[in-house]
């Protein structure tokens, strides 16, 4: 390949890079329940054994997360020294590896208790991969965006979330409609991990021949024309913003962790619905979440002065509506009821996932940018979304609440909102030079 690569090529290594590696993790949180009682020991004459199965499940889930700050700080750093792309590519491989391993990992009938081990090794391989993709892929698409236009290219970060939301629950729904539970854990539960597989070649094949942003190697003449001081002080320095983002992050957390990839797990659990409509309310809700997230990024766009001004009122009407759609709920659940809250909560959640991206990305200058959104993001994703479905399933069995969850994500919004908060509004921020300010459009 030669020359520039097109704008839809350089968007499309960035998102699709982004959508696929979290298309694993969802795929994981959405077959919970049929994992649980493959990978781990079950006795169908003791209920307890079910849950303590889906809690072991849901732990290994939560486990990979803790290599998500490491692999953040990682390819963080190798994002701002080395380029965006060439941390995107080692993000791309490491995937690569833990979904072959998901995609034929033998199950505990097969092997017994070393099971789980090989979906630990998946899992935290994939924490390392996951952790460095927001930081350098959300730099690569705010930097490469055109004048005016940061606010709709910082949206498809969070597009690529949800097109892997779309695609893994979509692929719920086929196979709890065509194939019974008996066919789906004799193996064809694999076949969601292998269409990752497929695509990878085709995503590192385009990131493979990406060109740097101009923002990064201005950034890095400057640099080396005046060096500056290291990159930890330089983070230091910007401790207010990596405060800041971590408030918004977290909100961002708890909804994908705590409802849109709960959903499929709660409805079997708590409302006693079938797996099957759980599926399809996430599916509901995560087409409206497509929809709605690019709509956001104009708005930030259009109204840039007054982009905390639209955090506050988006993340304040979303936790308005949280506690009565799910109080409702409860009473005579449906997949009626499930999928109308799905419809309510959904734009006001997408709304403010268009903003946040582009916002905070331009709270760090160029320097560390790809660190800074790394560590603010690895951070809130580890303490508030890698253990979120444990601590949900945990909850609901100490309490027997139905509305536990709900209380877990208002939490989160709540910080999202005292973040937005004690945001610096656009005017406030530096002037804009690469040393000491984002590129701001």
């Amino acid at each position: 390949m030669s020359g520039q690569p097109s704008i839809l090529m350089r968007v499309s290594g960035a998102v699709i890079g982004n959508a696929l590696e979290w298309y694993d993790f969802m795929v994981y949180a959405f077959m919970t329940p049929i994992i649980s009682r493959l990978f781990f020991p079950v006795d169908p004459n003791n209920p307890a054994s079910h849950i303590n199965a889906l809690l072991a499940t849901t732990a290994v889930f939560g486990v990979g997360f803790f290599m998500r700050p490491v692999g953040g700080v990682v390819l963080g750093i190798i994002g701002d020294k080395f380029g965006r792309r060439k941390a995107m590519l080692m993000g791309m491989v490491l995937m690569a590896i833990a979904t072959v391993i998901m995609t034929f990992a033998p199950t505990y009938k097969q092997i017994g208790l070393t099971a789980p081990l090989f979906i630990l090794v998946s899992r935290l391989l994939e924490g390392f991969s996951v952790g460095g993709e927001f930081g350098t892929s959300t730099s690569y698409l705010i930097e490469m965006a055109p004048k005016g236009k940061s606010g709709i290219y910082g949206s498809w970060q969070m597009t690529g979330q949800v097109a892997a939301l779309v695609v893994g629950a979509g692929f719920g729904v086929f196979m709890t409609q065509i194939f019974t539970p008996a066919q789906l854990d004799s193996g064809l539960w694999r076949v969601p991990f292998g269409f990752g597989l497929v695509i990878i070649p085709g995503a590192w094949y385009i990131r493979r021949y990406l060109q740097e942003t101009q923002a990064f190697i201005d950034m890095k003449k400057d640099q080396k024309a005046n060096p500056g001081k290291g990159m930890g002080k330089d983070l230091v320095g910007h401790t207010r913003h990596l405060l800041v983002s971590i408030g918004m992050i977290t909100a961002s957390a708890v909804s994908f962790y705590g409802i849109f990839t709960y959903t499929v797990t709660y409805a079997k659990v708590v409302l006693k619905l079938t797996v099957k409509d759980g599926f399809l309310a996430e599916l509901v809700g995560a087409l409206v979440l497509l929809v709605v997230i690019p709509l956001g990024g104009l708005l930030c766009d259009r109204f840039k002065d007054q982009r905390k001004q639209m955090l506050l009122l988006f993340l304040g009407l979303y936790f308005v509506v949280m506690y009565p759609l799910y109080a409702w709920q409860m009473v005579n659940p449906s997949l009626t009821k499930l999928i109308v809250v799905q419809l309510c909560i959904c734009p006001f959640a997408a709304l403010f996932l268009g903003v946040y991206c582009t916002t905070m990305s331009e709270l760090f200058p160029a320097r560390i940018r790809s660190t800074g959104l790394s560590v603010a993001n690895n951070i809130s994703v580890l303490v508030f979304g890698g253990f979120a479905q444990f601590f949900l399933v945990w909850i609901f069995k100490l309490t027997g609440s139905p509305l536990s969850p709900v209380y877990y994500v208002m939490g989160g919004i709540a910080l999202g909102l005292l973040g937005a908060a004690f945001m610096p509004g656009r005017k406030d921020l530096p002037a804009s030079s690469p040393e000491v300010a984002p590129v701001l459009s």
